[in-house]
């Protein structure tokens, strides 16, 4: 048997996942664990979206690491800035600090000899046993195809780099994109510029999710009975497992039918039937990531707000041209369209077992066994890998649903003195072949375009229940992996 700390241990990003990494693996006796961080901080893409009115879309009390619960959270659903004290804080608490570096980039990753040689922009940073990927999908930017925007004079960024302490007040803003994220920074500026228009390509569907303030005298219930909090913990995520997650892919009609009325109902608060109809989607409620805010449908409405669903025609100098010759003159354009969801811990140069590289792998498609490992690349394993949960539920759950999952995996390399564990290209093709099959039973697959379908248009998501999501990532199968131990030979 090998002792623990001959294993030496790599994970790729400190946002959530990357700290639910090093917090279980410190636990389980593996210490030699470094992060490996390109950003100054940590907090992932809490650090990147400093936006006006950033929010997480799934209730506070069920947005959480298991292991750090936190009465304090002071709305239904936190804050940007709220949740990014709470990593940091939770950090600080469980020693992760002392595991991270910081502006170290990771370029490449090697597989030769039974380990991972791992390069940053600071040089090469020698050998690992074992590398995880914690990077998370909401990091690469996408920027609207526009031409000549980068002739307006004014202020312009994408909603991800937004500037520290930037003055908004008083501008004519223009805004590009409709999902969450677009809503938000409509619904929290609307009231303090001068002018707001929206640059509507596709409507969403938008549910009236409130985000009251929870009251100091509850938060102070939960600090003096960590039972009740961590009750409404289990209470919340059932909730949102038997309900959204559920109706997702195909199951719980009642519940589906429940969020529909309940998005068509806050659709008609819109007076103006012109606007409405502007705002009516032409897909099914679902279909695209549902859309949180009982205040979009009131900003928009505002007399200094415009909805402009023309098509965009450049960029001049004064602001932005659409179709029929109008322009619309800004001071600031804030670019709110998304990220590339599918690129992971891409444009990394990942090279596995007998030379193949990820973009060869991958050439056609993302793939994976299980969400967390892929044929030809031993012991590397991805928190938040290709077909994992994304539908209108908690990352950090998933992430740490995985996590437990790929401990089980390196505690086999630990226990039984092993060089290499991968997924077989067997069992992917057999775990693909599963998800093809219930992948047309789910809402994404009902016809429209959105960041859960990739370039070649496939579903990315995980096409079943969270249910079925904990229970097949339980426990290994152990036949469905390619292990070889130390001496070389195949088990």
């Amino acid at each position: 048997m090998a002792n623990e700390s001959q294993l030496r241990i790599a994970v790729i990003g400190a946002g959530a996942s990357g700290l639910i990494a090093v917090v279980k693996l410190v636990e389980a006796g593996f210490d030699d664990v470094t992060i490996f961080e390109k950003a100054d901080g940590l907090g992932g893409t809490w650090r990147d979206n400093i936006y006006p009115g950033l929010t997480c879309d799934v209730p506070s009390h069920a947005y959480r690491l298991s292991f750090a619960p936190n009465p304090d959270w002071t709305q239904i659903c936190a804050s940007g800035e709220e949740i990014l004290d709470y990593l940091k804080k939770t950090a600080r608490e469980f020693g992760v600090d002392r595991h991270i570096r910081f502006n170290e980039e990771v370029i490449e990753a090697r597989f030769d000899d039974h380990r991972w040689y791992i390069t940053t922009t600071s040089g090469a940073q020698g050998a690992f046993d074992i590398v995880i990927t914690a990077t998370g999908v909401l990091h690469h930017p996408v920027y609207p195809d526009i031409p000549d925007l980068d002739r307006f004079a004014g202020d312009r960024f994408h909603s991800a780099r937004w500037p520290k302490s930037y003055d908004w007040k008083g501008k004519r803003v223009g805004v590009i994109g409709t999902g969450s994220t677009a809503t938000q920074i409509v619904s929290a500026m609307a009231e303090d510029v001068e002018k707001l228009v929206l640059f509507q390509r596709t409507a969403q569907w938008v549910f009236p999710q409130s985000n009251d303030k929870i009251p100091a005298d509850v938060r102070q219930q939960y600090r003096e009975n960590p039972s009740h909090l961590d009750a409404e913990y289990r209470q919340l995520l059932s909730k949102i497992n038997a309900t959204f997650a559920a109706s997702l892919v195909g199951e719980n009609p009642r519940a589906r039918a429940k969020i529909v009325q309940a998005c068509e109902e806050y659709l008609a608060t819109v007076r103006d039937p012109v606007l409405r109809a502007k705002l009516t989607p032409d897909y099914v409620v679902g279909c695209k990531r549902l859309v949180m805010s009982d205040t979009f449908y009131e900003a928009v409405q505002r007399d200094n707000v415009e909805l402009v669903t023309e098509k965009i025609v450049r960029g001049v100098p004064s602001g932005i041209e659409i179709a029929g010759g109008n322009v619309h003159e800004l001071d600031l354009i804030v670019m709110a369209t998304g990220f590339d969801t599918h690129k992971f811990f891409r444009p990394m140069k990942v090279t596995g077992r007998s030379g193949i590289t990820i973009d060869e792998a991958w050439a056609a498609r993302n793939r994976g066994y299980n969400t967390v490992s892929a044929p030809g690349f031993p012991n590397w394993f991805m928190l938040g890998g290709p077909s994992s949960p994304i539908g209108n539920f908690s990352w950090l759950l998933t992430a740490e649903t995985q996590f437990n999952y790929v401990l089980q995996l390196i505690e086999k390399i630990r226990d039984d003195n092993l060089a290499e564990i991968e997924p077989t290209e067997e069992a992917c093709r057999a775990f693909e072949g599963r998800m093809a099959e219930q992948i047309p039973r789910t809402v994404w697959a009902s016809g429209c375009t959105s960041w859960y379908v990739d370039r070649g248009g496939n579903i990315a998501s995980w096409p079943w229940t969270f249910d079925r999501f904990v229970e097949d990532l339980d426990r290994p199968r152990w036949e469905d992996f390619r292990i070889v131990s130390r001496a070389g030979s195949l088990r």
